[in-house]
């Protein structure tokens, strides 16, 4: 019996994200580049554009940015059962590997090797965070209000522990309120869209 495409398709969802949840350590940022480097440069599933779309979706919306970033793809090529295989293989493996270690959470937690390897996996996240931040700064916009909110942002969350909600709540009426008033003192082209 043959696997009609939209099914292989699901499967190779489901392995993708199977592997980028079993080699991504440090959580969602860190994820970031393994998975542009397997979604838009090895499987063409989705476009450069549409990652920074979907970390933007992701972190709006409730809950890890691995998992929604899985189930926005799996479901952007797959419909629902593409953002359900695409979803549950990139949770299988931090699922699977936290199970393990609250077995053994005491015996694990005092050897000296688990302790080395921690730090050097902290320094390989750090390297991760800041080639995902490169690679998504090239669509970011480039003038003073950018600026700004960058400076502030950084400010706001590194000095003064300000909650990242009200870090998105800021950035997204104040980006609202800049595009509202770049639109209004823009004049009306021919043909009138906005």
């Amino acid at each position: 019996m043959q696997i009609s495409r939209k099914w292989r398709q699901v499967v190779q969802l489901f392995l993708t994200f199977f592997k980028i949840g079993a080699f991504t350590f440090g959580g969602g940022y860190a994820m970031i580049a393994l998975m542009e480097r397997e979604v838009v440069d090895k499987r063409h599933w989705i476009t450069e554009e549409d990652v920074m779309d979907i970390i933007t979706i992701a972190e709006s919306t409730p809950g890890v940015i691995a998992v929604n970033s899985a189930t926005f793809i799996g479901y952007k090529t797959a419909g629902f059962w593409g953002a359900f295989f695409a979803t549950l293989g990139v949770v299988i493996p931090s699922f699977t590997v936290i199970f393990i270690i609250s077995l053994f959470f005491l015996e694990f937690k005092s050897l000296k090797i688990v302790s080395y390897a921690f730090e050097g996996i902290r320094a390989g996240i750090v390297v991760l965070i800041v080639s995902a931040a490169i690679k998504l700064a090239k669509f970011c916009p480039r003038d003073m209000i950018s600026f700004v909110l960058l400076g502030a942002t950084f400010i706001a969350s590194a000095f003064f522990n300000v909650n990242s909600i009200y870090i998105l709540l800021t950035g997204m009426v104040c980006g609202i309120v800049y595009q509202v008033i770049k639109v209004k003192n823009t004049p009306d082209k021919k043909g009138g869209d906005m």
